[in-house]
């Protein structure tokens, strides 16, 4: 695929994904989106890719719908009548449910607004980290909308009942230091050092075991919806797959050998 609406790179095994409207802020169109999903698809296949980042390019990660685009020409059903439901249910929500599974870690470097679906797209990241200038802003109910892109579902497992209430029924700012103080993402950096630090998390995590990591993240994302004995079932499934794996066997000679392990994802 062609992109126009993203851009997309690999380098020493980090694979970089820029939201590229720029003079928009970022406004997700669903080429945008279609393109995302492609760049991720991608990632999947690629062994060479180990670690994503997802950014956005300009003074904005993304300023959410393209609201324009929506006037112009609106999703429909079949009836003729505004369905808002139908790109949720064609375009975002398969992208929300592909981060979600994709093998990968990925990590998302929020470089200023992040508005509503995208908002909730940069919390859906392993690790989120944002430039202090930054915000995120559930703003649908300025709009009269509500939260989607996966949005009712993370808030308040990230920061409880009541803030998430908050954050959706009043559609104000929430500043990046905030929102790391309520667990909503990793860390907060000056603005001039964060895409530096993002792909120094991303090459670490691209060297390391990333056949455990995929497994860490798919356990750390079914916790949310097992029970302690269904969890407890699945940990050991996974360790049992992580200490057949030859990275297993690298760690421990490492170790033993007071060395740094050389990982090769398997």
């Amino acid at each position: 695929m062609n992109y126009q609406d993203i851009l997309y790179g690999v380098d020493d095994g980090v694979a970089t994904i820029r939201f590229n409207r720029p003079q928009a802020l970022n406004a997700m169109t669903l080429r945008m989106l279609d393109e995302t999903r492609d760049a991720f698809a991608q990632c999947a296949r690629d062994a060479k890719v180990r670690a994503v980042v997802l950014t956005g390019e300009g003074r904005a990660f993304s300023s959410g719908a393209d609201l324009v685009a929506n006037v112009k020409t609106p999703p429909l059903d079949a009836e003729g009548k505004l369905d808002l439901g139908l790109p949720l249910e064609t375009h975002y929500n398969p992208l929300i449910a592909q981060m979600r599974s994709l093998p990968k870690p990925i990590i998302c470097a929020v470089n200023g607004a992040a508005a509503g679906a995208a908002a909730n797209v940069a919390l859906f990241a392993d690790l989120t980290i944002a430039a202090r200038s930054a915000y995120f802003l559930q703003a649908f109910v300025n709009i009269a909308l509500i939260p989607d892109a996966g949005g009712t579902w993370l808030l308040p497992r990230l920061v409880g009942p009541q803030r998430a209430m908050q954050l959706a029924l009043l559609g104000e700012r929430l500043p990046a230091e905030t929102a790391q103080q309520w667990g909503m993402i990793a860390e907060v950096v000056d603005d001039d050092a964060l895409m530096a630090r993002a792909l120094e998390l991303a090459r670490r995590l691209a060297r390391g075991p990333t056949a455990a990591i995929a497994r860490i993240k798919q356990a750390i994302h079914a916790a949310s919806g097992n029970d302690l004995d269904t969890q407890l079932q699945l940990e050991r499934t996974l360790q049992r797959d992580c200490g057949r794996g030859a990275d297993f066997m690298e760690g421990v000679m490492a170790f033993t050998q007071k060395r740094k392990p050389n990982f090769k994802g398997s």
